[in-house]
């Protein structure tokens, strides 16, 4: 080396988790990088679920490639390094990620979307005879052994589902119209199966307009599910549901989409939680008592006030976060983020027919769910359509948790 000549300082920043969120922080930076900037991924899943399309994807209305991000080509694309592997623990003194089949990361900043865990520990039972949906990729392998336990005893099987929340209603609404096309073209009577929605809420999508829950109480109701409101679990077995001053319910198949728990290594390590457990942060979306740590997604707790645990919020989160991700490398003022307090869903019945919901109104028909087709593969287009790749961002670093290489 020449004398008087440094070698630049390079700043690692960490990414856990490919949410909704950290995906665009990826392509912001792809489109505009940050010299002397080294971005890593730590992700359990090289496909990433988009949470929009899973209903319609378990519906048959998508396949696996419309409904999933690769985040190979989008780390590329951002001259990023791929780790496929999960993250356990982080040290922040330290400032390193711990993964479960690696050496541990080390950060100069780090960002969490890490997702959530089922909740199934509070409910006994729960753990042990119910489908937890989330994490959503872990799901479709779930799902698609049930199915065939469903074709299996050519239908004659109860399934019920636990929660009734958009996400609840809209899912139970997918599997039925699959399970019925499936049973059809196995000559199976698709009427065979039961279908039951279990909340502890006083009714469905509590926090949407009336109007909108009686639209989808008719929908449940044309389709035979049976709704059990203010019916708390209070424990599993196989094949029954023990509900809170209500007879029991039977049930081959469970469901399980009560609000999922966010990473137990969030507390362990410090950072600063809320009664639930999850991540605590300001109003630009930094970790409450750290400088180099932000949050986003799902695993948060916003403390501006409280948001839903919806794509929606992950997805409009994603460029302020990246802007500050930018910001604090470039020692710039953060800029908060301003969620909107009325936001537009668009919910699918598991046909091509929506109904949506904003400013207190609702509305549905064929022509809602093309809208919200239209606006999910507008964001997808965004992460599979990526501008010209350069040779020079060819050198990623990708690592797999097996013994081979991921590519």
């Amino acid at each position: 080396m020449q004398q008087g000549k440094t070698q630049p300082v390079v700043k690692n920043v960490v990414l856990v988790g490919a949410g909704h969120t950290h995906v665009s922080v990826l392509r912001a930076f792809g489109m505009k990088p940050v010299p002397d900037v080294c971005f890593t991924l730590i992700t359990r899943e090289v496909h990433t679920p988009y949470s929009g399309m899973l209903p319609g994807l378990i519906a048959g209305l998508y396949d696996f490639d419309e409904a999933h991000i690769d985040t190979g080509p989008l780390s590329r694309f951002a001259g990023a390094r791929l780790h496929h592997d999960e993250v356990v623990g982080i040290d922040p003194a330290a400032q390193r990620v711990i993964c479960r089949h690696r050496s541990p990361i080390s950060y100069d900043l780090l960002s969490l979307d890490p997702g959530s865990t089922p909740n199934t520990a509070l409910v006994a039972g729960a753990r042990e005879h119910a489908i937890p949906v989330k994490p959503i990729a872990g799901f479709l392998e779930r799902f698609d052994a049930l199915k065939a336990r469903v074709l299996a005893r050519k239908g004659q099987v109860r399934i019920a589902l636990v929660g009734g929340g958009a996400g609840g209603v809209e899912l139970l609404l997918s599997v039925e119209r699959r399970l019925r096309r499936e049973l059809a073209q196995a000559s199976c009577d698709p009427a065979s199966i039961s279908y039951t929605l279990v909340t502890e809420s006083p009714d469905i999508l509590p926090t949407f307009p009336r109007a909108f829950r009686a639209r989808f109480r008719k929908v449940l109701r044309e389709r035979g599910i049976a709704v059990f409101a203010g019916a708390a679990v209070t424990r599993v077995e196989a094949g029954c549901l023990f509900l809170d001053g209500t007879a029991p319910v039977a049930a081959d198949e469970i469901l399980w989409t009560t609000q999922a728990a966010p990473p137990p290594w969030f507390g362990q390590a410090g950072l600063s939680v809320d009664a639930s457990g999850f991540l605590e942060v300001d109003a630009t979306l930094r970790a409450v008592g750290q400088s180099n740590v932000f949050g986003a997604g799902d695993a948060i707790a916003f403390c501006p006030r409280a948001l839903p645990k919806s794509g929606v919020y992950a997805v409009r989160a994603g460029p302020v976060l990246a802007d500050n991700i930018r910001r604090a490398l470039t020692g710039r003022a953060l800029r908060p983020f301003r969620p909107q307090h009325e936001a537009l869903y668009l919910v699918s019945t598991g046909e091509r027919y929506a109904i949506g919901a904003r400013n207190g109104l609702s509305f549905e028909g064929g022509w809602v769910w093309r809208w919200k087709d239209w606006i999910d593969r507008r964001f997808m287009r965004k992460f599979n359509a990526l501008p010209g790749m350069k040779e020079l961002r060819r050198g990623l670093l990708f690592t797999s948790r097996g013994p081979g290489r991921v590519t």
